[in-house]
C-alpha cells in the first residue's frame, strides 16, 4: 500500500498564457504523478471557485500563488501518509479540509491539482497508464469526438455569432483515428469556403459547404453539434440574439432550435438555455430530446446535486464533464456514473484554457 510522501505545487502557464497550478505527488515507493489544471473562458455561476490572487501587479490579477501555497502547506500536511490508492477517502478529506460548498477556501484548482496528481502517482505505482487505472478492464473504447471548428460568443473578441461554438461530429467514422482525420480535413476545407458571414444560420451553412468540399456527406458521415452558451445571452428574462435582431422568450428559443434541427443535421445542443431556466429546459427536452442530445454544462457544472435535479425534472439527456467545475476526481466520476445509470451520455471536456495534462 503506497502512502503519500509529499505534494508540491507550482505556478505554470496554460494554453492562453494565463497562470494555472501544477501539482506533483510523490509516494513512499518512489512513484511520482503530476497534474496541471485547465481553465475555461465561459464559466457557469454554479462552478467551484478557481482561486486567483487578484494581485493586479502580476498577470493582471490572474496569478495562483495563493492556491500553490495552499497545496504546499495545508493540503500537503493533511494528506501526508494517506493511502494513495484510496482516492475516495483522499477527495473526501480535501472537501472536508476546505469546508465550503464551492471550494472557495483552498480553491478548486488547488484541490483538483492534488486530487489528480495523487491519481497519476497511484497509476505510476501500479505501472499502468492513468486511463487503465481509472477504467479497469473496460477502458478500451474512445468516444466520437465533438470538434469545434467555428467560434462565436464569449470565445471571440468580436461578435461574429450569438451562439458560442459550432462543432462537427464524425458519427460515421469506424475509428477515432478516422474521425480525427475527417475533422482535420473539414477544418482545412472550411478555410477555403469561409467568407464574411455573421448570422447563426450562415455559420452552419459554411460548415456544410466545408463538409461537402472535403468530400464527406453531411447527415450521414458528419453531423453538426452546437454550444450556444445561452446563459451568456440571457438577460431580463429574454434571450438576446443580436444577429437575429430580437429578444426571444424560452418558448421562442425552443422553436428556434426545432427549426434548426429540422433544417440541418444537428445531433447535439449544449447549453441551449440559461443555467437556471429549469422549466424551459424540461420543455426543450420534451420537444427535442428523443432525437437530439441535449447537454447541460453551466446547467449541471459536473455537480451531482444539480444533475440529480435535472434527472428528476427530465431537463436534459446528457451532461458535460469538466473536472475543474467540481474540483475532485471522485466527484467527477460520481457525476459520470449517475448520468450513465439513467441512460444519459457524459461528454468529457478538455476546457478551452488547456494544459499538457491529458
Amino acid at each position: 500500500m503506497p502512502l503519500i510522501h509529499s505534494l508540491h505545487a507550482r505556478e505554470i502557464l496554460d494554453s492562453r498564457g494565463n497562470p494555472t497550478i501544477e501539482v506533483e505527488a510523490i509516494l513512499n515507493d518512489g512513484a511520482r504523478g503530476r497534474a496541471s489544471i485547465p481553465s475555461g473562458a465561459s464559466t457557469g455561476v454554479h462552478e467551484a471557485l478557481e482561486l486567483r490572487d487578484d494581485d493586479k501587479k502580476r498577470f493582471g490579477g490572474k496569478g495562483v500563488l495563493t492556491a500553490v501555497a495552499n497545496v504546499n502547506t495545508t493540503i500537503a500536511t493533511a494528506l501526508k501518509n494517506c493511502d494513495a490508492f484510496d482516492q475516495r477517502a483522499i477527495d473526501a478529506r480535501l472537501i472536508e479540509l476546505d469546508g465550503t460548498p464551492n471550494k472557495s477556501k483552498l480553491g478548486a484548482n488547488a484541490i483538483l491539482g492534488a486530487s489528480l496528481a495523487i491519481a497519476h502517482a497511484a497509476a505510476a505505482s501500479q505501472k499502468i497508464p492513468l486511463y487503465k487505472y481509472l477504467g479497469g478492464a473496460n477502458a478500451r473504447v474512445l468516444p466520437v469526438p465533438l470538434l469545434n471548428i467555428l467560434n462565436g460568443g464569449a470565445h471571440t473578441n468580436w461578435q461574429t455569432t450569438d451562439l458560442q461554438e459550432f462543432m462537427i461530429a464524425p458519427v460515421g467514422a469506424s475509428s477515432f483515428r478516422e474521425a480525427l482525420r475527417w475533422g482535420a480535413e473539414i477544418y482545412h476545407a472550411l478555410k477555403k469556403v469561409l467568407k464574411d458571414k455573421g448570422s447563426n444560420t450562415e455559420a452552419i451553412e459554411v460548415i456544410l459547404q466545408a463538409i461537402d468540399a472535403a468530400g464527406y456527406n453531411a447527415g450521414e458521415q458528419i453531423a453538426i453539434a452546437l454550444d450556444p452558451a445561452a446563459s451568456e445571452l440571457f438577460k431580463d428574462g429574454k434571450y438576446n440574439l443580436q444577429k437575429e435582431a430580437r429578444g426571444m422568450s424560452g418558448a421562442q428559443m425552443i422553436d428556434f432550435y426545432a427549426e434548426l434541427c429540422k433544417k440541418y443535421p444537428i445531433v447535439s445542443i449544449e447549453d441551449g438555455l440559461a443555467e437556471d431556466d429549469w422549466e424551459t429546459w424540461t420543455q426543450l427536452n420534451a420537444r427535442l430530446g428523443a432525437r437530439t442530445q441535449l447537454v447541460g454544462d453551466d446547467l449541471f457544472v459536473t455537480n451531482v446535486a444539480r444533475l440529480k435535479k435535472g434527472i428528476e425534472l427530465r431537463a436534459a439527456n446528457s451532461i458535460l464533464i469538466k473536472l475543474n467545475q467540481i474540483g475532485t476526481l471522485t466527484e467527477t466520476l460520481d457525476a459520470i456514473e449517475m448520468a450513465h445509470q439513467v441512460g444519459w451520455t457524459a461528454i468529457v471536456s478538455h476546457r478551452s484554457g488547456e494544459t499538457e495534462d491529458t
